[in-house]
């Protein structure tokens, strides 16, 4: 059972909350998350995209490619599909005993791991967009993003699920 994880994590999307989203502030934390990866010598692939999909910013290090930007394609329809991170997703799932299929969905469109995040904007409903890592192993790709966005944030107090 996952249920710790998934507390901590729905902890996450409560408190990691913009005051705003816009094109320019998905820029300003791209930018932010590219220095932190270089500062901590990361190898990762980096997309922001709004609600609608569209993608605003993307970034691969070198050493990531094609195939990174088609998992985050695959983490930002599960993010979208549950309104949640694509982490607590796969988890809730898990405790459920269901999968992919039984929603009907299809693996080569979804990702049950972690690495997508959904971005909300405070006292707004619904998601303003979702951000999206990939190369490192799935719940280091949530938490590179939960780091990025605690410090972007000035949120040191949200929880983590301590995996490094």
């Amino acid at each position: 059972m996952k249920e710790k994880e998934i507390s901590i994590l729905k902890k996450q999307e409560e408190i990691l909350q913009f005051d705003k989203f816009n094109y320019d502030e998905a820029y300003k934390l791209g930018t932010f998350m590219v220095e932190y990866a270089k500062k901590h010598n990361i190898t990762i692939a980096i997309s922001i995209r709004m609600a609608n999909g569209f993608v605003v910013f993307q970034y691969g290090s070198e050493g990531t490619g094609l195939m990174n930007q088609r998992w985050m394609k695959r983490k930002f329809n599960t993010v979208w599909n549950w309104q949640q991170s694509s982490l607590c997703s796969a988890y809730m799932l898990e405790d459920l005993g269901e999968d992919l299929n039984f929603h009907a969905l299809d693996a080569k469109d979804f990702a049950l791991c972690g690495g997508g995040f959904p971005i909300r904007v405070k006292n707004c409903t619904g998601l303003a967009g979702a951000v999206l890592s990939s190369n490192l192993y799935h719940v280091a790709d949530h938490e590179f993003i939960i780091d990025c966005l605690k410090e972007y944030l000035n949120k040191p107090q949200v929880p983590t699920l301590g995996y490094k």
